[in-house]
């Protein structure tokens, strides 16, 4: 992630989600890796106390299924580490939230909190990509998944554009 990304995220985190505390950096891998079949979270960063943020954009109804695979992420992050996890999810207007806000159960000490946003998370992520080929950074293989998924992931209206945007991109890459 570059610095202006980062940035960016951390604007996120404070303003979206009225977290104040400092962000000591991005979690490296290796205290993010989670239990096998565990969602992997987002983008995830350690605060100077030691605690995780994972940040990410919901991009389908935010349903039981959903909270349970947010949950089991934020379960696993404490049980490896013993540290408090928030999970942060921007929902896009085009999502349905169809859980109420209610206390979990559990061990481990985690929040969870959406913030329904109006910006297209689409778009979002395709401009993402394009500003990390403009700045010759490396597009990883979450990145190449995301631009697979825009068409489908997008408003119906909007798939052609999608579609050839991600086109464009991927054979970009490929020659």
């Amino acid at each position: 992630m570059n610095q202006k990304k980062f940035e960016e995220q951390l604007e996120i985190i404070k303003e979206k989600f009225n977290d104040p505390r400092k962000i000591k950096c991005i979690t490296p891998d290796h205290d993010r890796r989670v239990d096998e079949g565990v969602h992997k979270g987002g983008d995830i960063f350690t605060t100077e106390n030691g605690e995780f943020i994972d940040l990410e954009y919901q991009l389908v109804d935010f349903d039981e299924v959903e909270l349970a695979k947010y949950i089991e992420l934020a379960e696993n992050l404490y049980e490896k580490h013993k540290k408090r996890v928030c999970i942060y999810l921007i929902c896009p207007r085009t999502i349905d939230v169809t859980v109420s806000e209610c206390p979990i159960k559990s061990e481990s000490d985690f929040s969870i909190k959406l913030y329904c946003s109006q910006d297209d998370p689409c778009e979002v992520i395709l401009e993402g990509i394009k500003s990390k080929i403009r700045n010759n950074t490396f597009l990883t293989r979450k990145d190449i998944h995301e631009l697979e998924m825009l068409p489908v992931l997008c408003n119906k209206k909007d798939r052609n554009y999608y579609r050839v945007e991600s086109l464009r991109i991927i054979n970009r890459i490929i020659y």
